[in-house]
């Protein structure tokens, strides 16, 4: 996400907040809402305007913004900015040395994303298209995770079995889950610290994540 344009128009509603705060909270908000919705209802699509609503309350919530009219002026900021990317328009710091030391080890690297289409686009904006063999977007195939037939299509156009590969993610039931149940391993990234247990790998940062999957080699 772009933290600093969420705090720049939290700053319009009298809310001052720095980035890394946003991003904190928006680290806190992946496991609220992945334990409150994705992980109690089946079949709950991560592309639903209800979901990326509560996605960002839970983001306000872990700021302490609990007023009933800021929160859904925000919420609907969100839902017409910068379309068709939305707030989706960084990349992690991490992202092209993670990406170089994939290719340098003779790995191949793909992204699997639940999207509206724009999943490449964003990727190359952000520079890292390059990067990847290839891209899957959820829209485009008509499945999204945590369906394993996602998985099971970037796999096959991989090359590779399941066995051979491994997924990093940052929703444990749908990128963890999703890619176990396709038969591959997962890595869960945990920035923040807020996932708490859980029963696969796990890293706190992106580099770190490629680390520990390539040594599963």
């Amino acid at each position: 996400m772009d933290y600093a344009a969420i705090a720049a128009e939290l700053a319009r509603h009298g809310v001052r907040v720095a980035p890394d705060a946003v991003q904190r909270a928006e680290w806190q908000a992946r496991v609220h809402l992945d334990d409150q919705v994705f992980a109690r209802v089946a079949g709950a699509s991560t592309e639903t305007a209800t979901s990326a609503t509560r996605y960002m309350r839970f983001v306000l919530e872990g700021l302490g913004v609990g007023d009933a009219h800021t929160v859904e002026r925000v919420a609907e900021w969100r839902r017409t900015y910068n379309p068709p990317v939305g707030i989706w328009s960084s990349r992690d710091p991490q992202a092209l040395e993670a990406l170089e030391l994939v290719r340098g080890s003779g790995a191949r690297s793909a992204a699997i994303s639940n999207s509206n289409s724009m999943a490449r686009s964003m990727l190359t904006t952000v520079g890292l298209a390059p990067y990847l063999d290839f891209v899957i977007d959820s829209r485009e195939v008509g499945v999204e995770k945590p369906d394993p037939r996602i998985f099971e299509l970037a796999l096959a156009q991989a090359g590779v079995p399941a066995s051979e590969a491994a997924y990093i993610g940052d929703f444990y039931s749908i990128d963890v889950r999703g890619a176990g149940a396709a038969g591959l391993r997962a890595v869960l990234l945990d920035p923040g610290g807020f996932w708490g247990p859980r029963d696969c790998a796990m890293a706190p940062d992106l580099l770190s994540a490629v680390r520990l999957a390539l040594s599963w080699k």
